[in-house]
């Protein structure tokens, strides 16, 4: 698989089939991944793979906090600011409106959008999960570097025929995954990545992009 094809077909997918991921196929890919790009190679990106019985766990935990209506653990980092600009705010709504479409769920359908964010915290079925955490004294040039690491594993797991899901839902229940992946204290938790092969039977809505003339300017010389 080129490159081209690993970013057009790379999609956060949310239904995996049980099917294990190898162990030497991870660490294939994360290994590849420490070549992603970082300000001065200081590499602030703090990796934890789980899988197999400590995955089940974590998922039971999460789900069973999640769904009897637990208090969410207060997030480390501002996932959107409180007033969302355009033409943001418009891209964000528009998503909503696909994603839940897709699952035949209507718009006032409280019940049922609860049901389909939950499944967040079941790694969508998912066989195997990494978190990613970042010092909480680095900054947002630091942040960003995780961010290029973290695309940088997800088009790796397409080279191997595998698909993922990033999950900002995880630093909602960032206690439970710490309780099990043991983090330093001075470590956020920025992320969870679920991954795994897609269930090629359940379908879904490709979200739409925006027009590289709506986000990109030429100068030309």
């Amino acid at each position: 698989m080129d490159v081209y094809e690993a970013v057009e077909s790379r999609r956060s997918v949310r239904a995996f089939t049980d099917r294990p991921v190898s162990p030497e196929t991870l660490e294939r890919v994360l290994t590849a991944a420490t070549r992603a790009p970082s300000g001065s190679n200081i590499q602030p990106w703090n990796t934890y793979v789980v899988t197999g019985a400590p995955l089940a766990e974590l998922k039971k935990r999460a789900t069973e906090r999640v769904s009897t209506g637990q208090a969410w653990d207060e997030r480390q980092f501002e996932m959107y600011p409180t007033s969302l600009e355009s033409p943001y705010r418009e891209r964000r709504s528009a998503f909503g409106r696909e994603r839940y479409a897709a699952l035949g769920i209507a718009r006032e359908d409280w019940e049922a959008r609860q049901r389909a964010a939950i499944a967040n915290w079941n790694c969508f079925g998912a066989p195997a999960a990494l978190f990613c955490y970042v010092h909480r004294d680095l900054g947002l040039p630091q942040w960003s570097d995780v961010g290029m690491y973290l695309q940088t594993v997800m088009l790796l797991l397409r080279a191997e025929g595998l698909h993922s899901c990033p999950q900002m839902a995880w630093s909602q229940v960032r206690r439970t995954v710490a309780d099990l992946v043991r983090p330093p204290a001075e470590l956020i938790l920025f992320c969870g990545v679920s991954i795994g092969f897609a269930d090629e039977t359940v379908g879904y809505a490709r979200t739409g992009r925006a027009s590289i003339h709506e986000t990109v300017t030429f100068i030309d010389g």
